[in-house]
Formats: C-alpha cells, sequence, structure tokens
C-alpha cells in the first residue's frame, strides 16, 4: 500500500525525447546525413542555423547589461564588485596564458601542418578582412568604451556593454533607496522577461542545430575534411586533454568534480556543439550556474567578462593554427619567435569577442601582424574553421564556466547549501 502511494505521488520521468540535450544530438545526426547525403541541398540550409543564432543574440547583449547592473545594485558596494572583477581577471589571464602555452607545446609536439603543402591551394573560400581587429594595445583599449549607448547594444559589443552597465549600476547605487528600487524591481521584472524570451527561442535551437550541421556538412565535402583531418583530430584531441588535464587540475584544486559539473551543463554543451557558437547559450548560463551555487552578482559579472577575456579554445585555436602555417609553409620559428607570437596572442585573443567574424578574424590579424607568417594559408583554415569552430565554442562555454565557479569560491560568493539542493533535485 505504502509502495503504492510512493509511486503515485513520485513526480514522473520526462520522456527522454522531450530532452532539449537529446533533441539537439538527433538533430546533429540528422544534419550530418543530409548533409553527407545531399550537399547541394544542405547548403541552402545554413538559413535555419542563422535565424537561430540571430534570435539568441537579440537578448544577449541586453541580458548582459541587466545581470550587470542587477548585480553591482544587490552587491550594494563596489569593495565587493572589486574584488570579484580583480580575481576574475587575474584568472583570465593565467588560464589564457597557459592555454596559449599549451597550444604551442602540442602544435609542436604533433607537428601538425607538416607535409600537408600540397593541400595549401585546396580551398578557394576566402576568409573574411581582418581590417576590423584591433592592431594595437591603445586601439584595443579604445574599443573597450563605447561613444553611443544604443549603438552598442546594436552592434552586440559585450566589452562596451559591460563598461555601460558597470556605470549605469554606479550611477543607481548613488541614487537616494527611494528611487532606486522601484528601478531595481523595474529591471528585475524585464530580466526575468527575456530569460522567458530565450526559453521560447530554444523550442526551436534543434531546428537550428539541423540547419547549421547541414550546411557545414554539405559545403565544405569531404575533400577538404580529407585533406586535413589530421589538423582537425588533432585539435579535438588537444582541446580534450586540455579540458580534462589543466581545467581538471584546477577543478581538482577547488574541489569541483568536473565530469560532474560537465553533466550539469550537458544540455549546454550540446547546443554549442550544434551551433559552434558559444553565445547561443550565454543566457541560459547566466540562469543556470546560480543553481549550482554561485551568487547571481558574482554569474553577473564574471560570465559574461569571460567572453571577452577568457578564450581558452580560441587561445588554443590561434597557437596550433600558427604553427599549422608555419609547417605546412616550410616557415622555421625558433624558440624565441615563438614566445613573440605568444605575447602578440595574448593581446590579440582578448578581441575575439569584439570583432564581427570571431575567433577566425582575429587569428588573421595576429598572422599579419608576425610579419612572417603567409597570409595565402589562411584560406586553407577557413575551409576547416567551421568544424573546428565547434570545439572553440565548447572549449569556451566550459572554460568561463568553471572560471565563474572559481572566482565565486574565491570571493566567498559560493553557496554550497545551494549545490547540494540542486544535486539533490537532480538525482530525484
Amino acid at each position: 500500500m505504502s509502495v503504492a502511494v510512493a509511486s503515485a505521488s513520485a513526480p514522473a520521468r520526462k520522456a527522454l525525447w522531450k530532452n532539449l540535450g537529446v533533441q539537439v544530438v538527433i538533430a546533429m545526426i540528422l544534419g550530418t546525413l543530409v548533409g553527407l547525403l545531399f550537399p547541394s541541398f544542405a547548403a541552402q540550409l545554413k538559413i535555419l542555423g542563422d535565424i537561430f543564432l540571430r534570435l539568441i543574440k537579440t537578448a544577449v547583449a541586453p541580458l548582459v547589461f541587466l545581470c550587470v547592473v542587477v548585480g553591482v545594485v544587490s552587491a550594494g558596494d563596489f569593495k565587493r564588485i572589486g574584488k570579484v572583477g580583480l580575481v576574475a581577471m587575474l584568472y583570465f589571464e593565467i588560464v589564457s596564458s597557459i592555454a596559449l602555452g599549451f597550444g604551442l607545446v602540442a602544435g609542436n609536439l604533433l607537428g601538425i601542418g607538416q607535409g600537408m603543402s600540397a593541400t595549401t591551394a585546396a580551398s578557394g573560400v576566402k576568409p573574411p578582412s581582418a581590417a576590423g581587429a584591433p592592431h594595437s594595445t591603445l586601439e584595443f583599449i579604445l574599443n573597450i568604451f563605447p561613444d553611443n549607448f544604443i549603438g552598442a547594444f546594436a552592434r552586440g559589443e559585450l566589452l562596451q556593454v559591460l563598461v555601460i552597465a558597470l556605470i549605469f549600476g554606479a550611477a543607481l547605487l548613488h541614487l537616494k533607496e527611494s528611487k532606486r528600487l522601484p528601478i531595481e524591481r523595474g529591471l528585475n521584472a524585464i530580466s526575468d522577461a527575456f530569460f522567458e524570451f530565450i526559453h521560447l527561442i530554444m523550442w526551436v535551437a534543434p531546428i537550428g542545430t539541423f540547419g547549421a550541421v547541414a550546411f557545414a556538412v554539405g559545403s565544405s565535402g569531404t575533400a577538404v575534411l580529407l585533406s586535413l583531418i589530421y589538423l582537425v583530430l588533432s585539435f579535438y584531441a588537444v582541446v580534450i586533454a586540455f579540458i580534462v588535464v589543466v581545467l581538471g587540475g584546477i577543478c581538482a584544486m577547488f574541489r569541483i568534480n568536473l565530469f560532474s559539473f560537465l553533466a550539469f551543463i550537458k544540455d549546454e554543451i550540446f547546443i554549442v556543439l550544434g551551433t559552434a557558437s558559444s553565445e547561443s547559450v550565454l543566457p541560459r548560463l547566466l540562469e543556470k550556474l546560480p543553481t549550482y551555487g554561485c551568487s547571481k552578482q558574482s554569474v553577473g559579472l564574471v560570465l559574461p567578462t569571460g567572453y571577452a577575456f577568457n578564450l581558452d579554445g580560441t587561445s588554443i585555436y590561434m597557437s596550433m593554427g600558427i604553427l599549422f602555417l608555419a609547417h605546412a609553409y616550410n616557415v622555421p620559428l625558433d624558440f624565441s619567435q615563438q614566445l613573440g607570437i605568444l605575447a602578440i596572442m595574448l593581446l590579440t585573443s582578448k578581441g575575439a569577442a569584439t570583432v564581427s567574424g570571431g575567433s577566425f578574424v582575429v587569428f588573421a590579424a595576429t598572422v599579419a601582424a608576425t610579419g612572417v607568417l603567409p597570409l595565402e594559408g589562411l584560406a586553407v583554415l577557413f575551409g576547416v574553421y567551421r568544424f573546428m569552430s565547434i570545439a572553440i565554442a565548447t572549449t569556451n562555454v566550459i572554460g568561463n564556466s568553471i572560471a565563474t565557479i572559481v572566482t565565486a569560491k574565491i570571493c566567498g560568493e559560493f553557496d554550497e547549501s545551494v549545490l547540494a539542493r540542486t544535486v539533490r533535485e537532480e538525482m530525484a
């Protein structure tokens, strides 16, 4: 009798096919099959992925603004904000440098690009122009500060939106409480509405994933994939090693179960794998990480900042891409030259989120800045960039999520009881 009552009161498990992660995986498989079997038709499905990403991007900048402003006001003073920001920036610089070095070491050991010079003319696809990329430290710093309040949102300049949000939050703190509280409540209500907006868009995530994957496979074809398969597989292997060894080591230091956390954000990982865009899950992570134990203030400040300053996947891609070009075109780079290029990449990798075109455009700017590597090789790498960008975006998302948790723990912004409650609910 008691067993019957217990079973009746237990919540019914959601059907497996209703799980968003499962739907995205199925969409990826179907997209791959359509791309291989019907390449001409698949190349036209790019519009499905583009529509999904456009819808997501409409909410990214406003959500970042709202989360940061609310976080600043909730913190109540800049000492707390300053501590979180300082710790986060130190963490970003250290881990980004490790990622760049990790990519250089792996590229040298694996010998990527050696013996592949015959494939340099295989791709006729022209890479995007790198003219908009920051070419100097002063230009990069200037680009952080907006010249137009609305323009920063319209262009999707996350760094500029962060600056606006911090100043706006500071302005609210200077208001009298009677004036500030109604504005704060209004911002919270608008933030909730934007999260619901994202939930509705996520219903079409599998369709967007299907279109994006079908286009990538159908438009590139097997010839490009076969000619550069060693580079692609090597990159994926290095990325996995970085996540397990480097990020896993960081997690162990701060008592974070890496694989348990990856399971916690598995839906977001599947979405990124399908869309090859880290922006597609930023709104979901802003909502989800507080349920893992991080304070909303730390998540709202650290996570969006990490999207500009903590691009681990981009750093590894740039390091390995540089060595691929050097090997493929027989350009010798000694240890001191590689260190010099690493210093350049420490600057240019920070511009990936502020330049239209993302990681590849910034990589192109880095190649041009070296002055010794052939620009012709960019067309070859651009042919498989779509496939490598999947691993780049996934690593960026995992790295930024872990950075947020680590920063929250260091700054006392992490609540173990919230994590314990979430774990119990997941197991129920």
